[in-house]
């Protein structure tokens, strides 16, 4: 016992030291320099579109993901996200507009310097309710990202709870994003697929390789936060983001994308979520 005593303080000591040095790299890493956006429907309530940005920038952002034009022009938009060195990384854009004007949609998103469209939600009615029905409407997808990948601009979709229904053994969204080819890529919502039944680690999984990006939020314990609709902020939920962000840096996502549905102070939420992931996220994930 005594002669091993010197070699045990060694590898102590040596374990001690890497763990300090990784803790170190971790707390000097700048958000900046991290593939970290904000969806801007978080801050849908918090004052005018240049508070909204203000408070993306007083988080450390630098990336947003927009909602539709943000009820301005594509030149208003744009001058106001230089204005606070901010840039769109993507935008949600509502099916029906994607239907009945998509050349309009490509052309308000090239004037602010976006190349990558998300559909973000399917109305109860426009929802399919079988295989086939998911099916076509992955095919309709498919025409629509040709015509974007023609654009030099990519198309994806983002999840909520319904598409997590099982349709013999894949669910909704698997089928629908089978049927849509690989250029249609994901934005993998992982509040909403743990809530569909699911878990996020597993699913991740099934899209290595055409994940854009996740939504990173979080759920409250169940039967809490209910004037939040049930979320909380990024690290204060029950996710298991230990397990979650590394896998999803394993299948390839690109950005990590903080939202929350229904916040109480969304100018907080945003700068929890920052500096969350600025803490947690894997070493090896950076900006392309």
């Amino acid at each position: 016992m005594t002669c091993s005593t010197p070699i045990l303080r060694a590898f102590l000591t040596s374990a001690a030291l890497v763990v300090a040095g990784t803790a170190t790299a971790q707390d000097s890493r700048s958000t900046t320099d991290l593939p970290i956006a904000v969806q801007m429907y978080t801050l849908r309530d918090a004052g005018t579109l240049d508070e909204q940005l203000a408070a993306v920038q007083a988080a450390g952002v630098t990336a947003v993901e927009t909602v539709g034009t943000q009820k301005v022009s594509a030149e208003e938009l744009k001058a106001a996200l230089d204005t606070y060195g901010i840039r769109a990384i993507s935008t949600h854009a509502q099916i029906d507009d994607l239907r009945s004007d998509l050349q309009g949609v490509i052309a308000f998103n090239k004037a602010i310097g976006n190349d990558t469209i998300i559909v973000p939600h399917l109305k109860p009615e426009a929802r399919p309710t079988d295989a086939a029905g998911w099916t076509a409407l992955g095919q309709e997808l498919r025409a629509m990202s040709d015509k974007l990948q023609a654009a030099d601009m990519q198309l994806g979709y983002h999840n909520h709870d319904f598409e997590m229904v099982d349709m013999g053994g894949k669910t909704a969204l698997e089928v629908m994003m089978q049927a849509a080819g690989d250029d249609v890529v994901a934005e993998l919502d992982l509040a909403w697929v743990a809530r569909g039944g699911l878990d996020p680690v597993e699913y991740l999984d099934r899209f290595d390789g055409r994940i854009f990006a996740i939504h990173a939020k979080d759920n409250a314990p169940e039967g809490e936060a209910a004037d939040e609709k049930g979320f909380k902020a990024l690290g204060e939920g029950v996710l298991d983001f230990a397990r979650i962000l590394p896998a999803a840096e394993e299948a390839g996502t690109k950005w990590y994308i903080i939202e929350h549905d229904m916040p109480k102070d969304a100018a907080a939420t945003v700068k929890t979520g920052a500096e969350f992931l600025t803490r947690n996220l894997p070493e090896g994930a950076a900006r392309d």
